[in-house]
């Protein structure tokens, strides 16, 4: 059986921006397959989503093809592999193997140290990160070493999809580890340097899950991250956001009405996540989250209604649940 906790990033200032964020899954108990501690069944073969990436079993590549799958899915930018950054982004992995330890930041003197920050290793593998710039980082740590299922957790997990789902990313490098005891650490960095990506310009967002999305997970469990995201309460529903451009000068979103309904049903009790409630929350990115899990097989409708850098924007889509 897998337990999983997961961590956020603290407030940054972002212009530049620095976004951190990682998750740790510890295995304990007997041998066999690897398990969800969301329903106690095998994860589900991530290979069968419609127009999923070849499967290579290389954790690095695998991850670095299934965070552009899920961006290409939102309609965000895929993203440039960067040799450089791979070299980051596989340093840190071997520096947490080396130290059976899951962190953003490396101590001098121990085994496999390149650089105490994102910005030192990144500068210490040859990587160019000049301004204006946003760099970001999300780990995992699992004894499953399927790089499509570490990258599905980190996006599952809210506080990490604000990052990996930044619209203005342009490049992109993991890296992966393993121990003897089967343990892998993920890495993936992802940048935008000497200028930022396209982006989707001021006035516009994306929302996870698609629109027309089917096969998405039912339930999260709040306590497993922290900060707990829905507090005084474990078993909810999956996470529902929106997303805009975080460098772009003025643009933040401010939520009029967002809410999420069986079709046909009245609309569920949620708990909002903005930058006004939540300072976890980045300005340019918002999330409802269900107080209790999905029906499966199900059609939910979503309905979304604020403010995008002044400009107002309405969004209705809908999503299928496994």
């Amino acid at each position: 059986m897998m337990t999983h906790r997961r961590r956020a990033p603290a407030p940054s200032a972002l212009l530049p921006a620095l976004l951190l964020s990682l998750i740790l899954s510890a295995c304990g108990g007997g041998g066999g397959a690897s398990t969800s501690a969301s329903t106690g069944v095998a994860p589900p073969d991530l290979t069968q989503a419609p127009g999923a990436p070849a499967y290579s079993g290389n954790t690095a590549l695998d991850g670095y093809n299934w965070i552009n799958y899920r961006r290409a899915l939102l309609g965000l930018s895929v993203l440039a592999r960067n040799a450089r950054i791979d070299a980051a982004a596989q340093s840190h992995s071997d520096y947490q193997r080396l130290n059976n330890s899951v962190t953003h930041e490396q101590t001098p003197g121990l085994p496999g140290y390149t650089g105490v920050t994102l910005l030192t290793r990144l500068t210490s593998a040859g990587y160019q990160v000049t301004p204006p710039y946003a760099i970001g980082e999300v780990i995992s740590a699992t004894s499953n070493p399927s790089g499509f299922y570490q990258a599905e957790e980190l996006i599952t997990a809210i506080y990490h999809r604000f990052v990996m789902f930044e619209p203005v990313f342009k490049e992109i490098g993991t890296g992966a580890a393993t121990t003897s005891a089967s343990y892998t650490y993920f890495t993936a960095d992802l940048t935008a340097v000497g200028g930022y990506g396209a982006g989707l310009g001021a006035g516009r967002i994306v929302n996870y899950p698609a629109a027309n999305q089917g096969g998405v997970p039912v339930n999260f469990f709040s306590d497993s991250e922290s900060p707990d995201p829905v507090p005084g309460r474990n078993e909810v529903g999956y996470p529902i956001s929106v997303h805009a451009d975080t460098v772009r000068t003025g643009v933040g979103v401010t939520v009029q009405s967002f809410t999420v309904a069986p079709r046909g049903g009245a609309a569920l009790e949620v708990r909002l996540l903005s930058h006004a409630a939540d300072a976890l929350t980045p300005e340019t990115a918002a999330a409802i989250v269900p107080l209790a899990p999905l029906k499966g097989a199900t059609v939910y409708d979503v309905s979304f209604s604020g403010v995008v850098a002044g400009v107002p924007v309405t969004r209705n889509w809908s999503f299928t649940t496994r």
